[in-house]
């Protein structure tokens, strides 16, 4: 398990830089009004279907939710981006004993409410157009061993076009609870019923 390496110079200045990079490559950035609990952390659980996803993480944490980000990263992918290390980034090996160990270490950094972890809960990537986000049971282990006050906050990303040659983004943050108020299956269906709302509320999006 490698674990992260957050500095915070590094991680400020890399957060400006992908604003500047993203704002070349959107038409829009929308993200729905949201404001954190405060002194609480943040497990901000995205919906994984695209490169630009834990990037994505990185600019709602800087930009929005105002937390420290820190986000689990498969362990080959994050070996051959080592920078992001220094960016919050640390490993987690799905077939490997220490997947547990880097569980805990999530939970740990959620210990403090200045941070956010970002988790991709399908574990995989698929398309936004999935109408059903399966969550897997390592969260439930990760939430599980969360002692401090930690908000529970699902994002669902979707991307359209409408009449611009660059993509927008639309951000959908929901608020799922506080860990340990939650059950596992009552989360599952929160997320689910409110991905299914924001790609009903997509289709009436302003543009």
């Amino acid at each position: 398990m490698i674990p992260a390496r957050r500095v915070k110079l590094f991680s400020n200045w890399f957060a400006i830089y992908m604003r500047y990079r993203m704002r070349k490559a959107f038409n829009r950035l929308v993200v729905t009004p949201f404001t954190p609990k405060p002194r609480h952390s943040v497990l901000l659980l995205c919906n994984h279907f695209s490169w630009w996803d834990g990037l994505w993480g990185n600019y709602l944490a800087y930009w929005h939710l105002n937390r420290h980000l820190y986000i689990m990263m498969q362990e080959d992918h994050l070996q051959k981006r080592m920078l992001l290390n220094l960016f919050g980034g640390f490993s987690i090996n799905r077939s490997s004993r220490e997947m547990i160990k880097s569980l805990q270490y999530a939970a740990g950094l959620l210990n403090h409410p200045e941070n956010l972890v970002v988790v991709f809960p399908q574990g995989e990537l698929i398309s936004n157009h999935t109408t059903e986000i399966k969550v897997e049971k390592g969260i439930e282990r990760l939430i599980k061993n969360i002692k401090g006050p930690c908000q529970i906050v699902y994002n669902c990303a979707l991307i359209d076009y409408f009449e611009s040659l660059k993509p927008s983004v639309y951000f959908h943050l929901f608020d799922c609870g506080v860990a340990g108020e939650v059950s596992f299956d009552e989360l599952t269906a929160k997320i689910n019923a409110f991905h299914q709302q924001a790609l009903q509320a997509q289709i009436h999006v302003e543009h």
